[in-house]
Order: C-alpha cells, then sequence, then structure tokens
C-alpha cells in the first residue's frame, strides 16, 4: 500500500451485529452508535491509518465492512 493510496470505507448496515471488534482494533475510523452498530464520521480513511483499518474491516466476524480504493 503505498501512501498515494486513498480507501473508502463501506459499511454494509444490515450485515452488522454490533460485534464492536472493528472499533477496538481501529477506533479512529470505525465508530459505534447508542445501539452498538458501526459507523464512520469520515468515509475516507485518513492518511497512515490504513493498515489499521483494513485490520478492522478484516475481522468483523459478519464481513459487513470493506476499504475501496478511490
Amino acid at each position: 500500500m503505498s501512501n498515494q493510496d486513498k480507501f473508502k470505507v463501506v459499511i454494509n448496515k444490515p450485515a452488522c451485529c454490533g460485534y464492536g471488534v472493528c472499533a477496538e482494533i481501529c477506533p479512529d475510523v470505525y465508530k459505534l452508535d447508542e445501539n452498538g452498530m458501526v459507523y464512520v464520521e469520515d468515509e475516507f480513511v485518513p492518511c497512515g491509518m490504513e493498515e489499521l483499518a483494513k485490520e478492522g474491516a478484516d475481522a468483523c466476524p459478519q464481513s459487513a465492512l470493506k476499504l475501496v480504493a478511490v
């Protein structure tokens, strides 16, 4: 992954079961709402957070998250 790569978080909301693993791994990107469901304040992953954001997405037991290169 080069520093030029920019990634967008895509959330499959119906698939989210609120495990919160993503937010534990990468709390700067993944947030949990009052019901424990994932959301992001900014759909674009901040520079330097790509690896952690990918790890958080990959750890989702429901595969509700993915990163898409933009």
